[in-house]
């Protein structure tokens, strides 16, 4: 893809990195203050986002939009622009069905993504899987930069199908772990149960203190992305109860329930 203006919504700290990466293959960033935070504010300045001021005014000047936001706020953050006719990119954690009803909202094109990875920071660490039919020019956007493009299909909705499954597991399994600790610590046999960790399942220990660190920070945001997997599980024919279990214990997380 030639260099063009790619307007970002909204960026937080995957967001950020994500316009850094772009701002660094030459592209011009635009990011919207209206409403938005000091702290987001701050983020944009430190990765060298344009402000365009509004969401209209970003929609006016952006060649693609891309959306990376909280799960719950996928859809309202496709609604807000309407009328767009360029190239919309949804790389937030959902269902594949809310990948198409987003589809659905938009005047121009709609790329399906999911980003698997930490915010991409050097080459190899984070990829952003692509699905439909302009996903090889947003592709393009990303060639040679951190944050590795993959194209998986030419349908709308397989990205997210991939990043509903990978989180399935990362995610939901730190949930499990989270519960499990619960449990032992209600019943008075946290200590123990550590213990017994140490001597046959050592890799537990650093996945459970892990996930007690990562939901500590980001609870309120998965809520959402496990009750989207859940769904996903269910369109399948699949059991959805073990993610709305999940969903539940990030949930408690977030009000500080142990």
């Amino acid at each position: 893809m030639k260099q063009v203006a790619i307007g970002l919504l909204h960026p937080g700290e995957m967001g950020a990195a994500v316009g850094t990466t772009l701002r660094g293959a030459g592209h011009t960033v635009l990011w919207a203050s209206d409403g938005r935070s000091a702290e987001t504010a701050a983020r944009a300045e430190r990765a060298g986002l344009v402000d365009a001021r509004t969401v209209e005014e970003l929609v006016r000047r952006s060649e693609v939009i891309l959306s990376v936001c909280p799960p719950h706020a996928a859809l309202d953050v496709a609604r807000s622009v309407a009328g767009f006719g360029g190239i919309f990119v949804d790389a937030n954690a959902v269902s594949p069905a809310t990948a198409r009803e987003i589809d659905a909202t938009l005047d121009g094109s709609f790329v399906d993504a999911g980003l698997i990875g930490p915010p991409p920071r050097e080459p190899g660490s984070t990829r952003l899987y692509l699905a439909g039919p302009e996903a090889e020019s947003v592709a393009a956007a990303f060639a040679g930069t951190a944050l590795e493009p993959r194209v998986v299909s030419q349908e709308a909705g397989a990205a997210s199908a991939l990043k509903m499954a990978y989180a399935a597991w990362t995610k939901g399994t730190a949930a499990l772990l989270l519960a499990i600790r619960g449990l032992a610590r209600a019943e008075g046999v946290e200590e123990d149960l550590l213990e017994e960790w140490q001597l046959s399942l050592p890799d537990l220990i650093g996945r459970s203190s892990a996930a007690v660190r990562s939901a500590d920070r980001k609870a309120w945001r998965w809520v959402a992305e496990m009750e989207e997997i859940a769904a996903t599980f269910a369109s399948a024919g699949l059991p959805e109860g073990f993610h709305l279990a999940a969903a539940e214990v990030f949930r408690r997380t977030e009000a500080g329930v142990r």
